[in-house]
């Protein structure tokens, strides 16, 4: 039985920030973070924006191009990745179950795998309908990520969602084949009541990044027998412009299969929201026949990739809602540091 994505939505936040009004609050070097790192802006959650409202808006999206005829109230589970959840102790999925109209009769859970946990979400929903168990799953990657102030992560950490409704019926794209990664390997954390994760530095990159995306895409191709020019499109966790393309690189993969999901220079990285929003990015654009790889990345740390087969169906439903390219492109609005700094909390207002 085929099973993938039925419909696809995504989430960006309008506000922006620039990497030099960043920078001037704190004397960085921005050039190193705009020529180094190839990040130039990244998106800012308004003060009424969360990960529930990020999710429910991305829902909606994703029921769009599901189809006229498609009832919420089929959807079976509801899982939403995220390290960034309003609730330390009430799940997220609930609340979008209801926006959505979703009936009760649905299992809900919140997944936490740093950046990864999105794709967990999308690898257990669409395992579900695979095993019958459901007739269609919901998962979503969201974010309104934190970075400390004066901390490189504060240059990248931004906000956005991807949903993905999977199914056996009216598919725009099947997941083929599926492989994960994962080794005990700490490169960033938070503890309970911390509000700003830590990281160990360029420790990130290698041995953490770099060993469990490759593993990950290597593994897939190792079990699949595909090889790198088989694919038209290509999206990895992109947690900066760098190490997105130095590992397609590494792989075998061309700039120009990657460029197309590589949404981190204006984007900033969105941490669960990021290779699926990569993804949505690809599927805008997508025609039938495409191959797509994605590779996703969490610290802690694991990977997981995905091959993808375009449907015919694909250029029914690309423009039944808006695509990730204008959300992420026409009309921002550009903060300056003091509003950034209000809407993300990182200033208060006195009692």
């Amino acid at each position: 039985m085929a099973v993938g994505i039925v419909g696809y939505g995504a989430c960006i936040p309008k506000h922006r920030i620039k990497v030099e009004e960043i920078a001037k609050v704190w004397g960085a070097d921005a050039p190193s973070y705009k020529k180094g790192l190839q990040l130039r802006e990244k998106s800012v959650p308004a003060p009424d924006q969360d990960v529930i409202t990020l999710s429910v808006e991305a829902a909606r999206n994703a029921v769009m191009r599901a189809g006229d005829n498609f009832d919420p109230a089929s959807i079976g589970a509801i899982y939403i990745g995220s390290e960034s959840h309003p609730y330390a102790v009430k799940p997220s999925g609930t609340v979008v179950g209801e926006a959505l109209g979703v009936g009760p009769d649905v299992h809900v859970a919140d997944f936490e795998f740093a950046c990864k946990a999105g794709s967990e979400g999308m690898f257990v929903a669409s395992s579900l309908v695979k095993a019958g168990v459901i007739e269609y799953g919901l998962a979503i990657g969201a974010d309104t990520s934190q970075g400390a102030p004066g901390d490189a992560l504060e240059y990248s950490a931004s906000a956005g969602a991807a949903a993905f409704i999977m199914g056996a019926k009216k598919l725009v794209a099947t997941i083929d084949h599926t492989f994960s990664f994962t080794t005990d390997t700490p490169d960033f954390w938070r503890r309970e009541y911390e509000h700003y994760p830590q990281h160990a530095g360029r420790f990130t990159g290698e041995p953490a990044y770099f060993k469990h995306t490759v593993g990950a895409t290597k593994g897939i191709l190792d079990q699949t027998g595909a090889k790198p020019g088989d694919f038209d499109f290509a999206v990895f966790h992109q947690p900066n412009g760098k190490f997105p393309m130095r590992v397609g690189k590494m792989l075998g993969f061309k700039r120009e299969q990657i460029e197309t999901g590589w949404l981190v220079p204006t984007l900033g990285n969105t941490y669960s929201g990021a290779s699926p929003l990569g993804l949505t990015a690809v599927l805008d654009v997508a025609k039938p026949g495409n191959k797509i790889m994605m590779c996703s990345y969490g610290s802690g740390s694991g990977s997981d990739s995905f091959i993808l087969t375009v449907t015919d169906r694909i250029t029914k439903v690309q423009n039944k809602a808006v695509t990730t390219r204008s959300l992420l492109d026409d009309n921002p609005i550009y903060l300056e540091y003091g509003a950034y700094a209000k809407f993300r909390h990182k200033i208060l207002k006195a009692d």
